[in-house]
C-alpha cells in the first residue's frame, strides 16, 4: 500500500478520486463498510480508492484532557486498512493547524490537489473542521457544487446496538473481548514496540518481550494465552497484563509482557501485536519469586491446553 501525507502527492494521473474520510479506530465493521463502499465507487468509475485518516487522535490537540484510548496503534491501523485491499493512504500529520481549517475549506483544499474528487464516503454521524463544524449535510451541498457524490453510510448494528469505536473500548476495558472481536469483525489484539524492561523475566527462566502499550485501551489485568506476530511469524505466547504485585514497586505501573513459547532471539525494536485466545488467571499476589516461577510454568500448561 502506497502511503502519502499530502493530497498532492496521490497524483491520480487524470482518475477521479473517491475518498473514504475518518479517524478509523480499530477499523471495525462500520469502517470496513466505508472503506468497502470506496473500492466499489472506484471500480464502479475506474476511480482512485483513498482513505484519508489521520497519524494521531483528533482530542490530542483539540481536546487533551479527554483522549480516548486507543483500540489500535497507528502501525496496527494502517496494517489493518491495507488488509482491505487499499491500495492508497492518505496519511494527514493532525497538528494545530490543520485543527484550524473549517471543514469547508477542507474539503475545497481537497479537491484541488486531488484533481477531481468522484465521491467522499464516511459514517452518518461524521463532523470534521473547526470546531466540528462540518458534517455530512455541508459535504452533500460541496458535493454538488464541486461534483462529487457522499455517502453518509449508516451504523452497522450488532446485538441490538450500534458498533462504534466507543463501544468497543468499553468492551475491551470490561474483558469482553468476544464482543469486541464481534465488532471488530477479527480477533481482537493490541501491538506495539518491544521495549527493554527489567529482565526480570531473564531471571526467573521466562524471558519476556514487554510492549509499549502507551495511549492503548487494555483488557483488565491478569494473564492470557495469545498469538505473538513479529516480523511475519507467530508463536504461541503468554501475556501478563498488570503492576506485578509480588514485586511491590515503589509505584506501579501497567506492564504488558509477552513470554514467547520456544522463542529465541532479540525483538527489541520491532512491532509486536498480540491476538487473544483466552483468559487464563486473573493477576495476583505471590509470597515469594519461586511461588511466581511455579505458577508461570503452570500458566504454560494452561495455554498449551488453550491452544
Amino acid at each position: 500500500m502506497r502511503i502519502v501525507h499530502s493530497a498532492t502527492d496521490l497524483r491520480p494521473e487524470g482518475k477521479k478520486v473517491c475518498l473514504a474520510i475518518g479517524f478509523f479506530d480499530g477499523v471495525h465493521l462500520g469502517h470496513q463498510q466505508i472503506i468497502r463502499q470506496t473500492i466499489a465507487d472506484g471500480r464502479q468509475h475506474e476511480g482512485l480508492p483513498v482513505v484519508l485518516t489521520f497519524d494521531a487522535h483528533p482530542n490530542t490537540v483539540v481536546a487533551p484532557n479527554h483522549v480516548p484510548p486507543l483500540i489500535y496503534s497507528l502501525p496496527q491501523k494502517i496494517r489493518t486498512i491495507e488488509s482491505l485491499g487499499i491500495g492508497n493512504l492518505l496519511l494527514i500529520h493532525f497538528d494545530n493547524a490543520f485543527s484550524q481549517q473549517t471543514g469547508e475549506a477542507f474539503v475545497r483544499a481537497l479537491a484541488s490537489d486531488v484533481g477531481q474528487i468522484q465521491s467522499i464516503c464516511v459514517g452518518a454521524n461524521f463532523v470534521f473542521g473547526h470546531k466540528r463544524g462540518g458534517n455530512v449535510a455541508l459535504l452533500q451541498k460541496l458535493g454538488q457544487e464541486l461534483h462529487f457524490t457522499v455517502h453518509g453510510t449508516a451504523a452497522v448494528a450488532l446485538d441490538g446496538k450500534d458498533v462504534s469505536s466507543t463501544r468497543i473500548r468499553q468492551a475491551i476495558q470490561e474483558g469482553n473481548l468476544d464482543s469486541a472481536s464481534q465488532m471488530l469483525g477479527r480477533t481482537y489484539s493490541i501491538a506495539g514496540t518491544v521495549i527493554r524492561g527489567d529482565q526480570l523475566g531473564h531471571k526467573l527462566g521466562f524471558p519476556t518481550a514487554n510492549l509499549d502499550a502507551t495511549g492503548l485501551a487494555l483488557p483488565p489485568n491478569g494473564v492470557y494465552a495469545v498469538h505473538a506476530e513479529a516480523a511475519g511469524k507467530t508463536w504461541r505466547a503468554v501475556l501478563n497484563i498488570g503492576v506485578r504485585p509480588t514485586l511491590k514497586a515503589a509505584i506501579p505501573s501497567i506492564r504488558v509482557e509477552a513470554h514467547l513459547l520456544g522463542f529465541k532471539g532479540d525483538l527489541y525494536g520491532q512491532d509486536l501485536e498480540l491476538s487473544f485466545v483466552q483468559k487464563l488467571r486473573d493477576e495476583q499476589k505471590f509470597p515469594s519469586l519461586d511461588e511466581l516461577r511455579a505458577q508461570i510454568a503452570r500458566d504454560i500448561d494452561r495455554a498449551q491446553a488453550a491452544f
